[in-house]
C-alpha cells in the first residue's frame, strides 16, 4: 500500500515513534513520519502542525500502532494526533494493522 503512494505526499505514512516508522520506511521505500521521535515521547508535530500537514496533503497514511499515548513512552501530542485522526477518518485493516487514509476524511 505504501509502494504505491503517491509520490506528490512528503510522506506515504505517519506513525508514533521511529521505530515503527522505520520498519514501514524500509519495506516499502518511501518516507515515513515518525511522530514523537524515537519512542514517540517528543512532543511533535504538536496537533496543529500535524492538522496542517494533512490539511496540505503532505501525508498520505495514519498506522495506528502500540506506541500510541502513553504506552512504551508515547506522548500526549501522539496521543493528541492518533485520536484526531480515528475522529476524522476511517479505519481499514490491512494486514492486521489499522491504516487511515489521510485524503479521504471522513463527512460528520
Amino acid at each position: 500500500m505504501l509502494e504505491k503512494s503517491s509520490d506528490s505526499h512528503r510522506w506515504a505514512a505517519a506513525t508514533t515513534g521511529s521505530q515503527q516508522a522505520a520498519g514501514y520506511q524500509l519495506a516499502s521505500k518511501k518516507p515515513v513520519m515518525a511522530i514523537g521521535g524515537f519512542n514517540g515521547s517528543d512532543p511533535y508535530p504538536s496537533l496543529e502542525q500535524f492538522k496542517q500537514f494533512v490539511k496540505d496533503k503532505q501525508i498520505h497514511y495514519y498506522i495506528a500502532g502500540e506506541m500510541g499515548g502513553h504506552q512504551m513512552g508515547g506522548s500526549d501530542t501522539a496521543t493528541q494526533n492518533s485520536q484526531w485522526v480515528a475522529k476524522h477518518y476511517t479505519a481499514a485493516t490491512v494486514d492486521g494493522v489499522t491504516v487511515y487514509d489521510l485524503t479521504q476524511q471522513q463527512t460528520r
